[in-house]
């Protein structure tokens, strides 16, 4: 018997309101490093912060003693009274119950901010609030902070195993609220019967027969597809509605920081947030909340990232769980893009082999799928096309993604969908790997759509629900690339469904270089880069004042001591500078990534502010490339940021790259963006990066972008590329063999790179520094050539956008 040394916050909530302040001082300690970073995040200044943590555990602890605030959910309600307390110390009055009013001993009530009005109402919302506390304690921290069970544990004072159990209770006593909330609504007729079937559809509790009703109703029907969408990722329904709802509009900014300090060990061992970004699915964030619905959509941006945490065992159903899912940008109900490539013959269902005999193996052909033509029956069958393809490039020593796209053209649903991946030698697929599990969840890329993969010898194997007719998905799979993997060896996919097989081989495979892809999704999708430098020519000589504004014959950092630019007023940054970011006001962010590059030496940080933050955000590489340039050392750093996305549309800062002042010296950076939009044509989208030097001596880079459309359609390349020089002419963009105009800048084809970056703010010359716009058509050559006569240049990524047909 093993004695309990850690109360759980019900205990010493009980205890506190019997008038142990010691129980109170704990709680304190537990949570106040949270209350600290929402803090920051809602007033002006340090002082300010600690003042409202201070008078927020005050009036907690006032009400407590008189019976009344939390039983067991405190850091929820300790979130939410600190709101509230801002809000009344900005309106004049104390956020402290005086001693002559009343407060109902019951449980507490959320404070809505203004901007989310509505939220409360929507059934995601009373769903959480009619749940026991000790549910939302643990959908709160499992849910939206993302802990883990061993943090949770001492919360509850139980043991991890005993959270992780709890957690599945809450999650389906949630479902079951929802789908409450959902039918005290106003459902729409024949509505009522589908609702009340989708909880035991979540699940997998029903028969294929009758499941086929609530697929075919919920493909007319939004409402139940939307309420399928929150049932099907509680996670997702967390942090899109109930996070904004506790935390509200600082919710992003606070995800990110408390992340942070459990990295530092700041909040102590309650406190060791893990660092581990969910993938998301973007439809859910689509038609999540009644009343709220575009507001939500954006916060649901920021806070769905491309890697997961330790992914949970899979469903029963096809739908995965939201720790290995990711963004699917585009609801369900959208029709996905028609595999193009070489002609290739529909699957039909193939003749069972004699008994005692293998099935003859079917020999892949090229990425599109080649099975032998089988004998049709009177009744309509399913027929599938499948092609798999690597998007960008698999390089050796670099992480890849490799994408199937499968569509069924026949005129009936197709059964459940097996999709077995099958890598070379020396490629092996990126899975979260589980203690005492022989095989792993793999964390997809991209559109997901209901597959669920997980990881076995030699490859991938995937699955998914019927698909139907006249429908078509992908599967988005990243992998990584030994040094040893021989070049041109390439991926391959068995699709199986009821009674049929069929096989297709990637055209390519193992490149020795080449710019691998960093990000892919298909769906409504717009796609846009922006930027900025960080170092000016520091002369206050006319010709500096005439090369900023991009006039003179002195447009060159080689032809000035370069200095740092610090634009944003704020004395705590050394250089700092603007971009705004402009889409369509119905976008919603798929994926964010930002890149910054200097010649100097890296240390791999910067800082960020998004539209909307009060601050900014320490930002640390994911992956820092350093490449000899003509001035010494230089590196490109990466960093995936989409969590910390909050508004789309605005103006976003970054401050304080490393950097070196001198001459012929750049620093800048750029925020590549993939965004949802219903408006937008259906596309294939990727997003390529490597940090590759162009000059005479290295000669062009290549950049093939294998696996998109390759028909004459209509694409978007925006490029980041360092150390232009507009007075340095003879860069060049090709694709495909044609030349490339920016659509900024001088527009000159025959210099693209040449000091200008879109979006750019309080600077017309961005030394050093282009972020570059082009459009073309995408033919059978999709191979982007990067290329220049006199100068050196970085090329740095591209964010590829391809018409598809749908």
């Amino acid at each position: 018997m093993s004695a309990k040394t850690v109360q759980g916050d019900a205990e010493l909530l009980t205890e506190t309101r019997h008038g142990n302040t010691v129980a109170y001082g704990v709680l304190c300690e537990r949570h106040a490093p949270a209350a600290r970073i929402l803090a920051h995040r809602l007033v002006d200044g340090p002082a300010e912060a600690e003042e409202a943590v201070a008078e927020t555990f005050a009036g907690i602890l006032h009400l407590l003693r008189r019976g009344g605030g939390p039983r067991e959910a405190f850091r929820p309600c300790l979130l939410t009274a600190l709101r509230r307390t801002v809000h009344d110390r900005s309106q004049g009055r104390s956020g402290r119950v005086a001693a002559g009013e009343t407060e109902a001993p019951g449980p507490w009530s959320p404070f809505v901010d203004p901007a989310l009005s509505g939220l409360e109402r929507s059934p995601a919302a009373r769903a959480f609030l009619s749940l026991p506390e000790r549910w939302q304690l643990v959908l709160w921290h499992a849910g939206v902070e993302r802990a883990g069970p061993a943090e949770i544990a001492p919360l509850l004072g139980m043991t991890a195993g005993g959270v992780t159990a709890l957690t599945r209770v809450a999650r389906e006593g949630w479902r079951q609220a929802c789908l409450r909330a959902h039918l005290a609504g106003t459902p729409g007729q024949g509505c009522c019967p589908v609702l009340g079937m989708l909880g035991a559809y979540v699940r997998g509790g029903l028969a294929r027969r009758e499941s086929r009703p609530l697929d075919e109703h919920m493909d007319g029907c939004a409402g139940c597809h939307d309420a399928f969408l929150e049932l099907a990722d509680v996670n997702q329904s967390m942090r899109v509605i109930v996070g904004p709802l506790i935390a509200g509009p600082a919710l992003p900014g606070y995800l990110a920081e408390l992340d942070g300090a459990g990295v530092t060990g700041a909040a102590g061992p309650f406190g060791r947030w893990r660092r581990t970004p969910a993938s998301r699915r973007r439809a859910v964030a689509a038609g999540a909340a009644v009343g709220a619905v575009s507001l939500v959509a954006a916060l649901a941006t920021v806070l769905m990232p491309v890697s997961a945490p330790e992914p949970q065992a899979p469903p029963a159903t096809p739908v995965p769980e939201p720790g290995a899912a990711a963004p699917a940008p585009v609801p369900a109900s959208t029709p996905a893009p028609v595999p193009q490539g070489p002609p290739s013959q529909p699957l039909l269902p193939a003749p069972s082999p004699a008994p005692g005999t293998a099935e003859r193996p079917r020999g892949p052909a090229g990425p599109g799928a080649v099975a032998p033509p089988a004998a049709r029956g009177p009744a309509p069958a399913p027929r599938l096309t499948v092609r798999i393809d690597a998007l960008g490039a698999l390089v050796r020593s670099e992480a890849g993604i490799v994408a199937v796209r499968l569509r069924n053209v026949g005129a009936d649903e197709s059964g459940e969908l097996v999709a077995e991946v099958g890598l070379p030698d020396g490629m092996t697929v990126l899975a979260a790997a589980r203690r005492g599990r022989a095989v792993a969840a793999i964390r997809p890329v991209g559109t997901v759509d209901g597959w669920a993969c997980r990881a076995g010898a030699g490859g991938a194997r995937c699955s998914r629900r019927p698909l139907a007719a006249g429908r078509a998905t992908a599967i988005f799979l990243r992998v990584v690339v030994s040094p040893a993997a021989a070049e041109g060896s390439a991926p391959s996919v068995r699709i199986s469904t009821a009674g049929m097989g069929v096989t297709a081989r990637a055209r390519t495979g193992v490149r020795a270089a080449g710019a691998p892809a960093r990000f892919a999704t298909d769906g409504r999708v717009v796609t846009s880069a922006i930027g900025n430098t960080l170092m000016v020519c520091a002369s206050v000589a006319p010709a500096c004042r005439a090369a900023r504004s991009r006039g003179g014959d002195r447009r060159d950092n080689d032809l000035w001591e370069m200095g740092p630019l610090d634009q944003d007023r704020d004395p705590s940054t050394r250089s700092s500078s603007a971009a705004r970011l402009a889409l369509p006001r119905t976008s919603r962010v798929v994926w964010a990534g930002l890149y910054w590059s200097a010649g100097a030496p890296a240390d791999g940080r910067i800082k960020f502010r998004a539209p909307g933050d009060g601050g900014y955000t320490r930002v640390r590489a994911e992956r820092v490339t350093e490449r000899e340039l003509p001035v010494g050392v230089g590196y490109q750093a990466f960093a995936d940021v989409t969590r910390l996305m909050g508004r789309l549309r605005g103006t976003y800062w970054a401050a304080d790259a490393s950097l070196r002042p001198g001459v012929s010296r750049h620093a800048g950076w750029s925020l590549v963006v993939i965004a949802a939009d219903s408006r937008q044509p259906y596309s294939q989208a990727v997003v390529v990066d490597a940090a590759t030097v162009v000059d005479r001596e290295h000669g062009p880079a290549r950049i093939p972008l294998d696996g998109l459309t390759p028909t004459a359609a209509p694409v978007r390349v925006d490029l980041v590329t360092w150390e232009g020089d507009a007075g340095v002419t003879g860069d060049r963009v090709t694709l495909g063999g044609r030349p490339l105009r920016p659509e900024a800048g001088d527009r000159d084809a025959g210099n693209a790179f040449d000091g200008s970056a879109t979006g750019a703010e309080g600077t017309g010359m961005t030394f050093g520094t282009d972020v570059d716009g082009f459009r073309a058509t995408l033919g059978r050559d999709p191979v982007l050539k990067v290329s220049t006569g006199r100068d050196v240049l970085l090329f740095g990524a591209a964010v590829v956008r391809v018409r598809a047909r749908s």
